[in-house]
């Protein structure tokens, strides 16, 4: 279990704090691009690390990102007007473009040159694979965006979802990284004599508490958790923890699965949940469905918290059906909530905005949570006693990996097994996809 000290530390994001300041050193994706579907359009209200901003798209198509308060009067830019490469406050005028320089100031003397002593917040943005990233640290050059396969694939061939969970991200991404739930929340109603014999999904309901591996990465952690498979194998599922907020689960197959999950901040008790993945067949449906949901997304607001929010949400119980659970029949019958991604959702809020930790009492299928723990807290110390580079701020190849399952000969080196399946960029046509079976892929 964590301290109080600890758990602080490792759960609050706003600026100052040690867990924030190390967010800040990385790249963070912001939001979408399609909430700024085309220039001179709506400015947006975007709450990202306990800091409001505005996002606004300008006339040439550049994103800019800027502090809420105008810096004249504190009038909130969100009321602004988003004209001719720039954000113009309604107060009094000024504008400012996407760098927050100030453009004009128009109630002040034509021979003034108080405009070019004014500036607005502004923080670099780029896009890349549908994602507005922004970079909120101290760098006057931002480090290098991290190389996330399913950030970088080409145009048309990728696809994006977004959801908000009104929790703190730590225990939002730690649903990510814990295999074992997969049994039970998920699968719990389940049999495998349902499931063909030598397919992933067959072992994972045969034996529901595996054996697990962990190890440090230089971006993250990694952890292989495994139990028996084909005579003379063990079924592995193979995940990652990469530094400061992403998650790759082990669902599909290792060498074959593509895919890149994001937890970022918006404040301590609500996140910014994104999956980043290649796009199969027709495109997916709105509201979250392709993430297995199981309910569509309110229509967006423009308050701070009123974007990708679930219709099936704690205020109706993330729509419970304790008959289909009293029957325990099919993917559902367990919880009785439908989708995997709101069962998710369901049982992460629940712990409150903020778990306190303290209380907890961890077991050895919760190594993996223990360790990434470990890696964040010694990475925010590092950087706040002595300036140390979080993993990955510079190294952007520390993201070239991937996830998913495998069968491997009984006492193998795993990580040494696995090393080529696990690199990223690299084709394995030979490997076949339905060995996951339908309840792994």
């Amino acid at each position: 279990m964590l301290s109080v000290e600890d758990n602080t530390l490792i759960t609050r994001v706003g600026p100052g704090t040690p867990m924030g300041s190390l967010m800040r050193e990385y790249w963070l994706p912001g939001l979408l691009s399609s909430e700024l579907p085309q220039p001179d359009g709506d400015p947006l209200r975007v709450m990202l690390l306990g800091e409001q901003l505005i996002a606004f798209r300008d006339s040439n198509g550049t994103v800019g990102l800027l502090q809420n308060s105008c810096p004249h009067r504190g009038a909130s830019l969100f009321f602004g007007r988003n004209e001719e490469c720039g954000l113009r406050c309604v107060y009094h005028g000024w504008k400012f473009d996407a760098a927050g320089t100030c453009v004009d100031m128009p109630n002040e003397p034509a021979e003034s040159n108080f405009k070019h002593k004014v500036r607005a917040l502004a923080y670099p943005c780029l896009e890349r694979g549908g994602i507005v990233w922004v970079y909120m640290g101290p760098r006057s050059s931002p480090p290098p965006l991290p190389d996330l396969e399913a950030n970088m694939l080409p145009e048309g061939e990728w696809s994006v979802n977004a959801t908000q969970r009104e929790c703190n991200w730590l225990q939002a991404l730690e649903g990510d990284i814990d295999t074992s739930h997969f049994g039970f929340l998920h699968m719990g109603a389940q049999k495998p004599e349902a499931q063909q014999e030598g397919t992933f999904s067959h072992y994972a309901l045969a034996d529901r508490a595996p054996k697990y591996e962990v190890v440090d990465t230089d971006g993250g952690v990694m952890y292989g958790a495994y139990r028996d498979g084909r005579p003379g194998e063990d079924y592995w599922r193979v995940a990652q923890f990469i530094l400061p907020f992403y998650t790759m689960p082990p669902q599909g197959v290792l060498g074959r699965k593509v895919i890149a999950r994001c937890w970022v901040p918006m404040d301590d008790q609500h996140i910014f949940f994104v999956t980043m993945s290649p796009r199969r067949g027709m495109p997916r449906p709105p509201g979250g469905q392709g993430q297995g949901f199981g309910s569509r997304l309110l229509p967006n607001s423009t308050d701070w918290f009123g974007r990708f929010r679930l219709q099936a949400n704690a205020a109706n119980d993330y729509e419970i059906d304790r008959e289909v659970q009293r029957r325990n029949e099919g993917t559902n019958g367990y919880t009785g909530i439908n989708g995997i991604g709101l069962q998710d959702q369901a049982v992460t809020e629940s712990m409150g905005p903020v778990y306190d930790r303290s209380h907890e009492h961890l077991g050895t299928s919760d190594s993996m949570i223990i360790r990434v723990r470990r890696r964040l807290l010694d990475a925010a110390r590092a950087l706040g006693d002595g300036g140390a580079i979080p993993p990955g701020v510079d190294t952007p190849a520390v993201y070239q990996v991937r996830a998913g399952g495998t069968f491997l000969p009984k006492g193998v080196d795993w990580v040494q097994a696995t090393q080529n399946l696990r690199a990223a960029f690299v084709e394995h046509p030979d490997l076949d996809p339905a060995v996951s079976g339908p309840l792994t892929g």
